[in-house]
């Protein structure tokens, strides 16, 4: 979804080639032999990270200055996200892959990690890193909202008003609902 919402952000147009994973086409995998997703293929260009597609969108085109933060600060967060906190979030969403693990204790940590961390950056300013959107928060709230779905009304119940607020932000953009139209699994 980071990678859409930046491409999208950026006004670059894309052929959108929705992947059934489990029934991967051979074009996707001619083009990235890794067979994950998202993959950005253009020209001889294969990008196969949301990340690295976010950054190249961005280097083409950035309209409302996302990338006009502080660098350092805008990694620690993405290194916080796409690390631990995506592993919790896959502990958190497939409870039956770990069922080891106590639910709570997978809920309490990420709100250590992350969702606290985040409520308070809010409590001063509008997004992560101030008052103007940055790539940052496109970079991270998919998976806030990924993680707010796996049991929204507990999400809900959570004491971190300005994240809530900042979610609902998000999810009631345009960018969002552009970027979350439905297409049919592309077959070759």
């Amino acid at each position: 979804m980071r990678a859409r919402l930046a491409l999208a952000y950026a006004g670059i147009e894309v052929e959108h080639r929705e992947i059934v994973l489990r029934n991967k086409p051979q074009s996707l995998l001619l083009a990235s032999p890794k067979g994950t997703v998202p993959v950005l293929s253009m020209a001889g260009l294969v990008l196969e990270q949301s990340k690295d597609i976010m950054f190249w969108a961005l280097e083409k085109s950035d309209p409302e200055g996302w990338m006009e933060v502080d660098q350092a600060r805008a990694q620690s967060w993405l290194e916080r996200n796409d690390g631990p906190f995506k592993a919790l979030l896959d502990q958190y969403k497939y409870p039956g892959r770990n069922p080891e693990l106590d639910q709570d204790e997978v809920l309490h940590a990420a709100i250590e990690l992350m969702l606290k961390p985040i409520d308070d950056a809010l409590q001063h300013s509008r997004y992560l890193l101030g008052n103007n959107i940055s790539w940052i928060d496109a970079a991270v709230f998919p998976f806030i909202r990924q993680f707010s779905m796996v049991n929204l009304d507990r999400f809900k119940m959570l004491p971190f008003a300005h994240l809530q607020q900042w979610l609902r932000e998000w999810i009631d953009t345009d960018l969002f609902a552009v970027v979350m139209k439905k297409y049919p699994a592309w077959i070759d």
